[in-house]
């Protein structure tokens, strides 16, 4: 596998379906927001439909198959419920993301190395359906090896101890994990498997991942989201995608 093309932005659209379902009506529209989105630059959406519809519904998910132009990366938890409704839709992409009822957010990455019988079966007929099936994990050499056994075409590295570390000051856990995502960037490529990461990327942290010449792709949401109320959506994507293109160039 080698480097071709530019460094592709995803923009998880979760968080506006938050807002709207704050007041459980129909606004802000996950799919207004993905349109703008694909104007001001991203290359794809991200949406994840949790098994307890916090934000994302099925209603979104068919809503962005009917109007997207650039690729849905559909993140789901590996339940045969969610693999039955990738299978109806088929996506561009899937990404199995670890899932608890009880957090926030994604907290980690997926336990591949533990689980890698059910998995291979599980993304085998996500894979014969024409999804390309990433797997989202931490930057750990254990579960890149089991991620790429299995079968999967990408891997998206958790980068969410960098950021945390980065937002309380601790800067030698920082650098820490910023180094074993760029040994892990190299290592998955290493492998043939295409490289991807996000959790919690902001302005100040994107550059040094952007950097790392393996990264094909960032997904980017929450920040984005937020820097909209005082932005607007757009100029927070244009900014984000132009900081993405200033660390690769």
């Amino acid at each position: 596998m080698s480097f071709a093309g530019k460094l592709r932005l995803g923009v998880n659209i979760d968080h506006v379906a938050t807002v709207r379902n704050a007041r459980g009506g129909a606004y802000p529209d996950p799919l207004r927001a993905a349109r703008i989105a694909e104007e001001a630059g991203a290359d794809g959406i991200t949406a994840h439909l949790r098994e307890d519809r916090r934000h994302i519904s099925d209603a979104d998910i068919e809503g962005l198959m009917d109007v997207l132009t650039v690729p849905l990366n559909f993140e789901m938890a590996a339940t045969d419920e969610m693999q039955q409704i990738a299978l109806r839709h088929r996506p561009h992409a899937v990404c199995i993301v670890p899932e608890k009822r009880e957090e926030r957010t994604t907290e980690g990455g997926l336990e591949v190395a533990r689980e890698e019988n059910r998995l291979a079966h599980f993304i085998a007929p996500l894979r014969d359906a024409g999804c390309r099936v990433s797997i989202f994990i931490a930057a750990d050499k254990r579960q890149i090896e089991a991620a790429h056994r299995i079968g999967a075409q990408v891997i998206e590295l958790h980068t969410g101890a960098y950021c945390d570390a980065h937002a309380e000051g601790d800067t030698k856990t920082r650098d820490r994990e910023l180094e074993a995502l760029r040994e892990m960037s190299s290592f998955a490529h290493s492998l043939g498997l295409e490289v991807h990461a996000g959790h919690g990327l902001t302005y100040d942290t994107v550059s040094p991942v952007a950097a790392f010449p393996e990264v094909m792709e960032l997904n980017i949401g929450h920040f984005l989201i937020g820097e909209s109320i005082f932005l607007g959506l757009g100029p927070a994507i244009s900014q984000m995608r132009k900081l993405m293109d200033d660390a690769r160039s």
